[in-house]
């Protein structure tokens, strides 16, 4: 039995719940409302695969407070790719990738070419905040909550 306080316990779950709701509705969003994931999308899914992991690991592997601010750190780092993005779909700035303008050569017309999928354009938002935005928003504030509440002592 581990001898974490509650608001560790707090924070070894929501580094497990967190990134597990996130990809979920990621996946929700691609496969059941037709919302395919531009590559600065993946760029966001990475982290939490591994904060996914590390929150396991805080279950299992001692001390867990490392593990689960690590994955703290994780899900912060996707906060911090969908801050870029954002910004990118907001045009406030340029990305670093080919997906924000259209590849010379690409057939448009074929219908069984594979979507394109433009980083610099969200493909919905609510309130005018896009997928990346709430990301970036949960994430971070989720992520920099988890790092806080693991470091804190009984």
């Amino acid at each position: 039995m581990d001898n974490l306080g509650p608001k560790a316990k707090g924070a070894r779950l929501l580094a497990v719940l967190v990134p597990a709701a996130l990809l979920g509705g990621a996946y929700i969003a691609q496969y059941a409302f037709g919302l395919p994931p531009c590559e600065m999308c993946w760029w966001q899914r990475y982290p939490h695969f591994a904060a996914l992991a590390l929150g396991l690991a805080a279950y299992v592997m001692k001390p867990p407070q490392v593990w689960t601010a690590l994955a703290g750190l994780a899900i912060l780092t996707s906060g911090l790719i969908g801050g870029f993005h954002a910004g990118v779909e907001y045009h406030w700035w340029e990305g670093i990738t080919g997906c924000s303008t259209l590849p010379s050569g690409i057939d448009v017309m074929n219908p069984a070419a594979a979507p394109l999928i433009r980083c610099d354009v969200a493909q919905w938002d609510l309130f005018g905040i896009s997928l990346a935005g709430f990301n970036f928003l949960i994430s971070g504030l989720a992520g920099a909550a988890i790092v806080a509440l693991a470091a804190h002592r009984k």
